[in-house]
């Protein structure tokens, strides 16, 4: 069995991982978009032969999470590709897609990922391990083949709402291991401490904000990060907010089919269809999927009238509506993403709103990645022959935490 890493030896995101088995049939591991790159344009597409599916040795490809570094090139592959991934994170991509700039095809329906149960596909044996992370059902992977065992990490942690997950997998990990991708977002970033806070402490902190706000709260954050907008739900609720979600949410909440996550219809819960999307939902014709969620939904006036016993969920197709509306005195903007994509030129123009209308940026975030000693207990736990860096822009400082470090660089093929 060989591998290549096409994208991910030496940056965080863009991941593409290939494996090849010794009769030549191959699949792909992710398909990401870099993170520097705002659009999904079909010119970072890795070069891998039979993405236009004219190659029947390329047997599938797999998504560990939904996630755009790990599957956002996935609409420039030919549809009789099958792709396979877990079941509630095919459902949040199929009904995500239609409110995504870009070309976002429908991922093609292949097998769906249960988590401890073992499929062949040709020569292949693949077990997917379900993994604490902030994208909402993400997987680890062991892949065999060739009398060789391939443990892809993914992105994981082991301080999020699912922690239990990543603590199960290493309680009882595969055995025998040649070689370990792993994961390394954190490895060598300065300033970093040996712990990150917990989702709940992110609530906790959330709530002291909630209960001191005088306006509008704001919270930016992705809609697909589920334990996030669980941690504000639940804020809310301490605090007795209502929290206001857009269709999209509203949608990606659905989707999940998680009677534990909070659906529109929820007394606690308003829908506010801000004016870009409204217009999106005229030309899509969007009305029957609309007139599921209309229960709770608000108007401006609606949202003037209880802003400050408010929490909206905010995405930056809100800043006509909440500038027009008067909304934004007295407001709060907590930024509840990683910090790098708040620092980037595309945000400029939101670091210039917010200073225009004076309205303060708080930072609430815990990471989605494994801290450095969360590493070392993964890698200690599985036991690896040989590790691996991807997903990192410090695969030099491996050879800090770990031993049997192994590098190699994108687009190179080497043995399992």
């Amino acid at each position: 069995m060989r591998v290549c890493i096409h994208r991910g030896t030496k940056e965080i995101g863009g991941s593409c991982v290939e494996v090849v088995s010794d009769c030549g049939k191959r699949l792909i591991v992710d398909l990401g978009l870099p993170l520097e790159i705002g659009s999904n344009d079909k010119k970072y597409l890795p070069e891998i032969t039979g993405l236009d599916g004219n190659d029947d040795s390329l047997l599938a490809v797999l998504i560990s999470h939904p996630n755009l570094d790990h599957f956002g090139l996935l609409g420039h592959i030919a549809g009789n590709i099958p792709v396979i991934m877990g079941a509630e994170a095919r459902r949040i991509l199929i009904k995500a897609a239609p409110f995504l700039r870009g070309e976002w095809k429908v991922p093609a329906m292949g097998l769906n990922f249960k988590s401890g149960q073992t499929f062949d596909l040709g020569p292949f044996r693949i077990t997917p391990y379900l993994i604490d992370h902030s994208a909402y059902d993400a997987y680890s992977m062991l892949i065999e083949a060739d009398g060789k065992r391939l443990f892809y990490s993914g992105d994981f942690r082991l301080h999020g709402r699912k922690a239990k997950l990543t603590q199960t997998l290493m309680a009882a990990p595969p055995e025998k291991i040649d070689v370990l991708l792993l994961d390394g977002s954190t490895s060598g970033r300065s300033g970093i401490d040996d712990s990150f806070p917990t989702e709940t402490e992110i609530e906790d902190t959330l709530s002291s904000l909630f209960e001191d706000a005088a306006g509008l709260t704001l919270v930016h954050t992705s809609a697909r990060n589920i334990d996030r907008v669980i941690s504000v739900f639940r804020a809310c609720k301490k605090t007795g907010k209502t929290l206001v979600v857009d269709l999209y949410t509203a949608v990606v909440l659905e989707a999940t089919g998680n009677n534990n996550i909070p659906p529109s219809e929820w007394p606690e819960i308003a829908l506010y269809i801000p004016e870009q999307q409204r217009i999106q939902i005229k030309q899509n014709q969007w009305f029957n999927l609309l007139k599921k969620h209309l229960k709770n939904r608000v108007f401006i006036g609606n949202l003037q009238s209880i802003a400050d016993k408010s929490v909206l969920l905010f995405r930056p197709l809100y800043m006509k509506d909440l500038e027009n509306g008067g909304l934004l005195d007295d407001a709060l903007y907590i930024y509840s993403q990683w910090e790098g994509y708040w620092e980037q030129e595309s945000n400029s123009y939101l670091r210039e709103w917010l200073n225009k209308h004076t309205v303060p940026k708080v930072s609430v975030h815990t990471s989605g990645y494994a801290t450095p000693p969360e590493l070392k207990r993964f890698a200690v736990a599985l036991a690896p022959e040989r590790i691996v860096p991807i997903h990192s822009f410090r695969p030099g400082k491996y050879h800090e935490l770990f031993d049997s470090v192994e590098k190699h660089n994108d687009g190179d093929y080497w043995g399992v």
